[in-house]
């Protein structure tokens, strides 16, 4: 096995897998991941009758089609996409789609955990951020954060985490959006593990939160403009 092909595995690197076998019979897709060429092969059988003028499209021959696969399951690989329950997830959103169009790997991937997250009974990023801002609303009501009716465990511990970062951070809304995005993510892959979401526990406030030197000089220099003091030469 040669040093590029030993560095193209290794790095998940479909583009250079693609590159070395070129036009080559060899089975590509068992190098990569056994199980992957699998679910890809039924996942294409199940694309193509969703979309079917990717057959007059983007998979017109065999040739098209195997080297379609090579870079879905590249794809795939690199970004943690092994289980049937997520390409099911995937597929959902597929039917769904308006657009005629086959999607890229990137968008089918997308479109995984986006339904891995429902899934689980979590919320898209604009529904938790809505979720944050209700907290923000309505928290002073109760005696507690842990006292707050939360929908579930899991809601309590994203969004009390977020709420502390947008006030220490003094996050802008799209700042808090990504946010979401990170936090929603984290705890997708802790529930599809099997972690248990404890219940709400009283927390010890954090008092600060760590920030780089570019921010504190930032925040230094956002409150000496308020305050209408000059720079120290």
């Amino acid at each position: 096995m040669s040093q590029k092909l030993v560095n193209a595995i290794a790095n998940r690197d479909g583009a250079a897998l693609a590159k070395i076998y070129g036009g080559q019979a060899a089975n590509l897709q068992s190098i990569v991941n056994p199980d992957a060429e699998k679910l890809v092969d039924a996942l294409f059988r199940q694309l193509k009758q969703v979309f079917p003028a990717a057959s007059q499209t983007n998979l017109r021959s065999e040739a098209d089609e195997s080297a379609a696969k090579k870079q879905w399951i590249a794809a795939f690989a690199e970004n943690g996409i092994r289980t049937k329950e997520q390409l099911s997830a995937g597929m959902q959103h597929a039917r769904a789609s308006e657009s005629p169009f086959w999607p890229s790997p990137g968008q089918f991937i997308a479109w995984c955990k986006q339904g891995v997250i429902r899934a689980s009974g979590l919320p898209d990023a604009a529904g938790l951020y809505d979720l944050v801002m209700d907290y923000a609303k309505r928290r002073g009501l109760y005696s507690s954060a842990e006292a707050f009716p939360w929908s579930s465990n899991a809601a309590y511990w994203m969004v009390t985490k977020l709420y502390s970062e947008m006030r220490s951070l003094n996050l802008t809304e799209s700042e808090l959006l990504k946010h979401c995005g990170k936090e929603l993510t984290a705890m997708s892959k802790r529930i599809e593990a099997g972690e248990p979401i404890p219940a709400p526990v009283v927390q010890i406030p954090k008092l600060h939160m760590p920030v780089s030197n570019e921010k504190a000089l930032s925040k230094i220099a956002e409150i000496r403009a308020k305050l209408n003091m000059p720079r120290k030469s």
